[in-house]
């Protein structure tokens, strides 16, 4: 590709969205920095071409270095050596490409060195460099962990800590141990308040750290002694230059090559309080696993793209039978399939990554000065859907990029099983995204109080309100249709009031929900712009409407009584 913006047209449609509008406002608080800082916009117009320029540089850098890197970085990885990472040569050069571009710190403050830019086109620059190099993705797209360090740390954390960032320092999250994946309540790294030096000293070990020998890391210990339970740990500051933590090895790992993903040893490492003792997993890590999940949307989203990429060129170029493959059906089928999922999932993204803007901007201005009631309002309402669609978002996603990634490789036949097509590359890093930052299943956890609570109910009965193209009612009327199937599901099993029952069909349930929001979003999308959307909208409606008459057949004639034939098999 010449540039994996531009030669993308989705992408600007989602970034020129009219509640980007909203976005802007609030995030530029009025455009008040342009008599402070010359490259601070003047106006909505003026932001918004801003981001497309960045966007299009982003684009460039992607196809021009990242790309470019990306096979050698996969072959090359990582190396561990004296307790510390040496990236692969190729992403050396990525990473100070990127510098050199001023594309850190993106979403932060200008007066910390940051674009100030919304969450939006910075996950489109998340997306744009996954498609190209997931692995790489990782490394970059980890700054987004000062996010929660800005929200939640004191002015001169903010101080001595963001601007690190913005220049182009790295950063990690490091949050799971041996014994504490997903259940992170049961997290035992130890920190112990050091009265000589009035410090936290932080001693134990932790797993599957992304990233984990970068700059600056946020860390969830236990400072309370005596507890067992997430009421007992704290999130803290560790800062490499201080010493104290060791790489013990890098995991040799299936796909994502070029990212470190590392098992630290803690030995008395000097490390400060983030926030608040006690809220490190109650309200810290929630806040950056959220940020965290809409990240790993992204990247799925720029690997279903990648996917799709691939497929489409090898289904062009490839004859048999004296024709293009492309030209029988049972590929076309599958193109069509993946690209609808790719539209479909990118439209949920981007509409999480908006209502992610509009409350996390309003909760920045409340640190400034009292809301209004209708400001307060608008901060409750957009929360409430962001927290609802994170998991779609992340959920579905991931599954899409592992499903595209599957039929790529299908497309390519016996070529896709050779290790010298990108495809291989695609299908190894797409596994873990339904994996790391919450698998599907507690995806599912997260999203399912939404379901029996009638949030996503009522969110489509919102959608239904909003006026499309007329030759798009029919598809319309069989959304609604698809509504009230996911409706009876959701009312009988509530009705059954038997939790396990509750728990075996809360995915089916989530999937339901979830094809429900994407079809409406296509819907308003090929409204807009049906020469981008239309195909992938009749094509989306068909699957969707027969995924929801798979999970409605199976709860509506599913029992308790059932179950036992599903236990320990």
């Amino acid at each position: 590709m010449a540039n994996y913006y531009s030669d993308i047209p989705e992408l600007k449609y989602h970034l020129n969205n009219p509640m980007m509008e909203r976005i802007c406002q609030l995030k530029e608080r009025d455009y008040r920095d342009k008599d402070e800082f010359d490259y601070a916009p003047s106006d909505f117009a003026d932001a918004m071409d801003s981001y497309d320029k960045v966007l299009e540089i982003t684009g460039e850098i992607t196809a021009d270095v990242i790309a470019a890197n990306a096979e050698s970085v996969d072959e090359e990885g990582p190396h561990c050596a004296n307790g510390r990472v040496e990236y692969a040569q190729g992403t050396k050069q990525n990473l100070e490409t990127m510098v050199k571009a001023g594309l850190n710190g993106m979403t932060m403050p200008r007066r910390f060195g940051g674009l100030n830019f919304p969450i939006t086109p910075y996950t489109m620059c998340a997306e744009i460099v996954a498609a190209a190099d997931a692995g790489f993705g990782n490394i970059w797209s980890l700054q987004d962990c000062i996010e929660t360090l800005y929200e939640f740390g004191n002015e001169d954390q903010h101080s001595r800590f963001i601007p690190r960032i913005c220049a182009g320092e790295t950063m990690s999250m490091d949050l799971t141990e041996p014994d504490a994946g997903s259940d992170l309540q049961s997290v035992m790294l130890k920190a112990t308040y050091d009265e000589e030096n009035q410090c936290w000293r932080l001693n134990g070990v932790k797993r599957f750290i992304t990233n984990g020998d970068a700059q600056l890391h946020l860390v969830l210990a236990r400072s309370e002694e005596g507890t067992k339970d997430g009421r007992g740990l704290s999130m803290f500051i560790y800062d490499k230059n201080d010493g104290g933590v060791d790489v013990r090895r890098i995991e040799n790992k299936m796909g994502i090559h070029g990212s470190p993903t590392c098992e630290l040893v803690y030995k008395n490492a000097k490390a400060e309080l983030c926030g608040d003792r006690k809220l490190g997993l109650i309200k810290y890590v929630m806040a950056l696993m959220n940020g965290a999940r809409l990240g790993i949307a992204a990247q799925s989203v720029g690997l279903s793209q990648a996917a799709y990429n691939e497929g489409l060129a090898y289904a062009k170029d490839r004859e048999q039978f004296g024709k293009a493959i492309i030209n029988f059906p049972a590929v076309y089928d599958m193109l069509s399939i993946m690209k609808a999922k790719l539209d479909a999932g990118r439209a949920l993204l981007y509409q999480t990554s908006r209502y992610v803007d509009i409350y996390k901007a309003l909760d920045d201005i409340a640190r400034e000065r009292k809301l209004t009631p209708e400001e307060r309002q608008e901060q409750k309402k957009y929360a409430k859907l962001a927290d609802s669609f994170t998991p779609l978002a992340k959920g579905m996603n991931s599954e899409y990029a592992n499903q595209n990634a599957y039929d790529c490789i299908q497309i390519h036949g016996g070529s896709g099983f050779m290790m010298e097509y990108a495809c291989q590359r695609i299908y190894r890093d797409a596994r873990i995204t339904s994996i790391y930052e919450g698998t599907t299943q507690l995806q599912t956890v997260a999203a399912i109080r939404y379901v029996t609570n009638g949030s996503y109910a009522a969110t489509l009965h919102d959608y239904e309100l909003i006026p499309c193209a007329a030759e798009y009612e029919d598809l319309k009327d069989r959304i609604k249709n698809m509504t009230r199937k996911f409706e009876a599901c959701t009312n009988a099993v509530k009705e059954a009031a038997d939790q396990e029952l509750h728990d075996f069909v809360a995915r089916r349930l989530m999937e339901m929900a979830a094809v429900c929001v994407m079809s409406h979003l296509l819907l308003q999308d090929a409204t807009r712009c049906s020469e981008l959307f239309e195909k992938s909208l009749k094509v989306y409606v068909n699957y969707a409407e027969s995924e929801v008459e798979k999970h409605f057949n199976f709860i509506r004639k599913f029992d308790a009584t059932q179950l036992e034939a599903y236990r320990q098999l």
